[in-house]
């Protein structure tokens, strides 16, 4: 036994160990960079250099789009586990660890506030509560959101992200697509619009009902937008598909999505889109800061004040004729 490599060279890392927090890094999925924390929470969760966009969370969503705060719509109660759901664990169990991991009673979280000058009512599905599924709780805050969007003559901007629907209650979340599906009529008859941000991923039983509803559907760059995964539509057809299907730029060449915008740019299309529908006068330009000016410039230049001639007090009297002969 070295008793100096064995005994003495870990004791001596011990006291000097630097205690490093676990999210201090973050790797990209695209390229394997390692980024810092700070700067990817900073730039809305986009890689800086590969442009990939990660997820967000429900809070996060809604301070991008409300800069100077918003409020929050409280959602109705509904039956935590009306199955009495069981499969590895049970329903009520999961439900207690996403609320313990996520700080959200559900999938969906409803706000009101200014975007760009006009109020709006936002509606932000969050992926980390299990997978973003659709069960009575989502489906309840979407028909919550619609018709508060419909009371306060608002637009409503949905951001989506969801694995489909809940199979631990069973019939109970299938029912949630058709009452939302009246929930948005009810608002397209108001007159109202109604837009779609599709985040990634958007599948099953969400995107066949409010998902590819809107008025406008925007997708971000990469994410996967369906109903079935790729591999079970391959194993069922029994042929490749094409590169790139399913993501959001394939489906914006083939009509699927109107546009795809970088999530940087989100807020101002939104802004520019709720202007448009909702037929406000678009935002004045904000004037140009006036240019700096040194001091020595400053000191240099003459005071106009002083060189401003003074009026006379003398009055002349107006000339006449016999004053001129």
């Amino acid at each position: 036994m070295n008793w100096i490599s064995d005994v003495v060279r870990p004791r001596i890392k011990t006291l000097f160990k630097r205690e490093t927090p676990d999210n201090l890094w973050i790797k990209c999925p695209d390229t394997g960079q390692m980024v810092f924390h700070k700067d990817v929470e900073a730039n809305l969760w986009v890689i800086p250099g590969s442009n990939h966009h990660l997820r967000m969370s429900a809070q996060a969503r809604l301070e991008s789009v409300f800069v100077g705060g918003f409020e929050e719509i409280p959602l109705p109660d509904v039956a935590a586990d009306p199955l009495k759901f069981r499969d590895e664990k049970r329903y009520a169990d999961r439900l207690k660890e996403n609320r313990a991991k996520t700080g959200m009673q559900d999938a969906v979280r409803v706000a009101v506030g200014p975007v760009g000058g006009l109020p709006v009512t936002v509606a932000v599905q969050d992926f980390a509560f299990m997978g973003g599924s659709l069960g009575m709780a989502a489906g309840e805050a979407i028909v919550t959101a619609a018709e508060t969007a419909r009371a306060r003559r608002t637009p409503f901007v949905l951001f989506v992200a969801s694995g489909g629907a809940r199979m631990q209650e069973g019939i109970l979340s299938l029912m949630q697509m058709p009452r939302t599906t009246v929930a948005l009529r009810r608002l397209k008859e108001a007159g109202l619009p109604y837009i779609v941000v599709l985040t990634h991923p958007t599948t099953g039983g969400v995107s066949a009902s409010y998902a590819m509803l809107g008025d406008i559907h925007i997708a971000e760059p990469g994410a996967v937008i369906g109903f079935a995964g790729a591999r079970v539509i391959e194993q069922t057809i029994r042929e490749k598909l094409p590169e790139g299907f399913q993501r959001a730029e394939y489906l914006k060449e083939h009509g699927m999505v109107d546009m795809v915008v970088h999530r940087l740019e989100l807020k101002d299309t939104l802004v520019s889109l709720c202007r448009i529908l909702m037929k406000a006068p678009a935002l004045e330009p904000a004037a140009p800061a006036p240019a700096p000016v040194s001091l020595e410039k400053a000191a240099s230049a003459p005071d106009e004040a002083a060189i401003v001639e003074p009026a006379s007090n003398e009055t002349r009297e107006p000339e006449t004729e016999g004053a001129r002969g």
